[in-house]
Order: structure tokens, then C-alpha cells, then sequence
């Protein structure tokens, strides 16, 4: 058994499928468990986005909302909504993104209020360049925190992982 396939001592185990007879329901051990394996890949990509991008964790994230959408970009207030983020946080977090010139903002036109934000061509290269090793980290962080069950129980409920699993 490799080291990562071993799960950390201080990593509660796997919810077994039907044992029901804990203090909490399947559901809920089984939510614990993927919110402490998220924490851990959070906590890791925090670290590695500041190193890699020089940007926060909070902005990668907002990089990577835009990455998945046209190259028009999204609405501010679409962002703040998908992001769960309150309107004056987002506009921040946007203007840091601005001034190191990985995204720009326009205005809507035909809404005097509104604000496209779009990712810049500076932004798509950094990403390109930075996205294996950053999907490595994330591979690294569930490899550190889960063990083979629980991976495997997250790959069924994510079926991407299931491909990625098996790679260093």
C-alpha cells in the first residue's frame, strides 16, 4: 500500500454504506467527510495558487469561474450570485484582479449599472501554464487526507476524480 493510498491517523474513517447505527446519519458522516477532504485541498491550494498566481484564494476562485464561461465574461452580479459573495466583496476582489491586469471590466451596454467582467489574455496564459500543477495539488491534498474508500466514494459522487485517481 503506498503512502497514498494510507489515510491519515487523524482522519475520521469512511462512513460505512448502511451501518446506521452512529450518533448521525450515513448522510451526515458522509458530509463531514468530504467537507474535512475539501477543507485539506482548500487549505493546500491557498498556499500554491499565492505562489503560482500571486493572487489570493478568493480571486483564483473568481479566475476560475470566468475560465469556464465565454470569452464575454459574466455579469457582476451574476458572479457575486454564483460565488455566494456579497456585491461590495466581489467589486474588491475584482479591482485586485484589474490592477494585475487578469481580468477587465466593461460596462453592460443598454444598463448604465451593469458590469461585464471578462478574463484577459494575461489571465488565460498564467492559467494554462499553471493548471497541472495546480490540479496536483489538488490530487496531492485528497491523496493526504482521504484513504482509498473515501476517494473512491468521492469519485462516484464526482466521476472526473475516478480518471484522475490512479495518477500521481
Amino acid at each position: 500500500m503506498s503512502a497514498a493510498d494510507t489515510p491519515s491517523t487523524d482522519q475520521p474513517g469512511c462512513p460505512s454504506a448502511g451501518g446506521g447505527d452512529g450518533l448521525l446519519p450515513d448522510e451526515l458522516r458522509a458530509w463531514t467527510v468530504l467537507l474535512a477532504a475539501t477543507g485539506a485541498v482548500e487549505q493546500r491550494m491557498r498556499t500554491v495558487v499565492k505562489e503560482t498566481l500571486d493572487v489570493s484564494h478568493d480571486e483564483f476562485l473568481i479566475l476560475c469561474l470566468l475560465a469556464g464561461q465565454p470569452r464575454g465574461g459574466l455579469r457582476m452580479t451574476q458572479m457575486a450570485d454564483l460565488l455566494g459573495r456579497p456585491k461590495t466583496r466581489l467589486t474588491y476582489q475584482i479591482a485586485c484582479l484589474q490592477h494585475a491586469g487578469l481580468v477587465s471590466r466593461t460596462s453592460v451596454c443598454g444598463d448604465k449599472r451593469g458590469v461585464q467582467v471578462a478574463l484577459t489574455e494575461k489571465a488565460r496564459d498564467r492559467l494554462r501554464e499553471t493548471s497541472s500543477l495546480l490540479a496536483g495539488a489538488v490530487r496531492q491534498a485528497l491523496a493526504d487526507s482521504v484513504g482509498p474508500d473515501q476517494r473512491a466514494a468521492m469519485c462516484a459522487l464526482v466521476p472526473d476524480l475516478e480518471q484522475e485517481a490512479g495518477r500521481p
